[in-house]
């Protein structure tokens, strides 16, 4: 009876066991379906983490925001996208979000309404982005709020920042707008909103304070930087006419596009040696220093695309030992003897991927690649003429030999050659 007994708690042991196992998997499957992403338009995704839905739609060259969306969703990612005007009512039917993400963006007005209905909202990121104004109406309607961001925008402190100072130095709203600072006007320059008095706001400056021209820094109130996968400053359609000063040193890609940049000085990169790519492309560049790229030993790819250049003085590309594409499209080339040492450089690179390089002038080169010309400048030369580059622009020993020969009053008489070939005429000289 003994063993039966056991045998038989040992049986229901065993089916105790497979019940729980089989719970346990039922809720692997429950908690892996949970965390499932639904993909939706506009390449957002859709997931839950910790118990909380996620609306990620981050990246994905949004300029509104759009309706159809989930509205049950505790977190809003809307970084990087275009949006720039924040409408009354955005967000009214999102009632449940705790936290929304806007950074990077280019949102250069909030209006008043526009986080009208989310009373449960805790944590708000609006830095790097265009904002220049914002009333302390704007946050009203979010009485819950804890954490909010505002640095990277270019603020003008002026009368109408008034409130917005003072809502942000209010001691329970010690976690909002820290680091935000001033761009305009001079006087208060790099101010934080945080420490600004707000009595000077709306005084005029005092006609005996000297005003000092503002520190160049672009990057600081115009560029956004981002840190993954690699560093990135994106300095597109900021207005800059220079190159700015102070890039941060790790930076390794470089986004300069539509700008007003005409001209690159020297040495204008040679704080950030690490950089891997530079678009100064859409500029109306007219002008590259031979030292403008100097130090930027590890460049792999430039695009100089639809600007204003004619030819490359000697030496702009000597440093970039590395480079592997080279975008050229949409410039004015003019097909004359300055148009050679670029057509010279590249032949001695040929691992340099480039494209664009097509004659606009003169008329009767127009469309032909500049390659094509160069190859008809040189077969339109006497083979007897060309000059060999590499032992400089001087005439050769040969040349000058003839050149004597053909003018032999230049030899001393002691050296004179007679008529006859191989025969000379000595003379003593007393």
């Amino acid at each position: 009876m003994r063993f039966f007994a056991a045998l038989l708690l040992l049986v229901l042991a065993f089916a105790v066991a497979e019940t729980r196992r089989g719970e346990g998997l039922e809720n692997s499957r429950g908690r892996k379906r949970l965390n499932s992403v639904k993909r939706l338009p506009n390449n957002c995704k859709e997931y839950i983490e910790n118990g909380d839905k996620y609306l990620d739609c981050q990246d994905c060259q949004l300029t509104a925001v759009l309706i159809g969306w989930p509205e049950d969703i505790d977190h809003f990612l809307l970084a990087q996208n275009k949006i720039k005007v924040l409408k009354d009512n955005t967000f009214s039917h999102f009632p449940n979000l705790i936290s929304l993400d806007l950074q990077l963006n280019e949102i250069s007005l909030i209006e008043e309404g526009a986080f009208s209905g989310l009373s449960k909202l805790t944590t708000l990121l609006l830095q790097h982005n265009r904002l220049q104004v914002v009333s302390e109406a704007v946050f009203v309607p979010l009485p819950r709020l804890r954490y909010l961001r505002l640095h990277d925008n270019p603020w003008t402190c002026d009368c109408q920042l008034d409130s917005l100072v003072r809502f942000l130095q209010v001691p329970s709203n010690r976690y909002m707008g820290n680091f935000a600072k001033c761009a305009e006007p001079t006087r208060f320059w790099g101010q934080q909103l945080k420490t600004l008095d707000p009595k000077l706001l709306c005084s005029p400056p005092m006609q005996s304070q000297v005003q000092l021209p503002r520190p160049y820094s672009d990057t600081t109130f115009l560029c956004h930087t981002h840190d993954s996968p690699r560093p990135l400053l994106d300095c597109r359609s900021r207005g800059l006419n220079a190159v700015p000063h102070d890039i941060p040193e790790n930076t390794a890609k470089m986004d300069l596009a539509f700008n007003n940049i005409t001209q690159l000085r020297p040495k204008a990169f040679t704080t950030i040696k690490d950089l891997k790519l530079l678009n100064l492309s859409s500029n109306s560049l007219e002008h590259i220093d031979p030292a403008a790229f100097s130090g930027l030993l590890h460049l792999r790819e430039l695009d100089l695309s639809n600007n204003s250049l004619h030819f490359f003085n000697y030496g702009v590309l000597e440093d970039l030992y590395y480079l592997r594409t080279l975008y050229l499209d949409g410039n004015p080339w003019i097909c004359d003897y300055n148009i050679h040492y670029l057509i010279y450089w590249l032949k001695h690179h040929p691992a340099v991927e480039h494209t664009g390089l097509v004659c606009n002038e003169p008329e009767e080169f127009r469309g032909w690649p500049v390659e094509s010309y160069v190859k008809t400048y040189n077969a339109e030369c006497p083979k007897d003429k060309l000059v060999d580059l590499n032992r400089g622009n001087g005439p050769t020993s040969q040349e000058l030999i003839e050149g004597i020969e053909e003018e032999p009053g230049l030899l001393p008489s002691p050296l004179r050659k007679k008529k006859k070939p191989n025969e000379f005429e000595i003379f003593r000289l007393s």
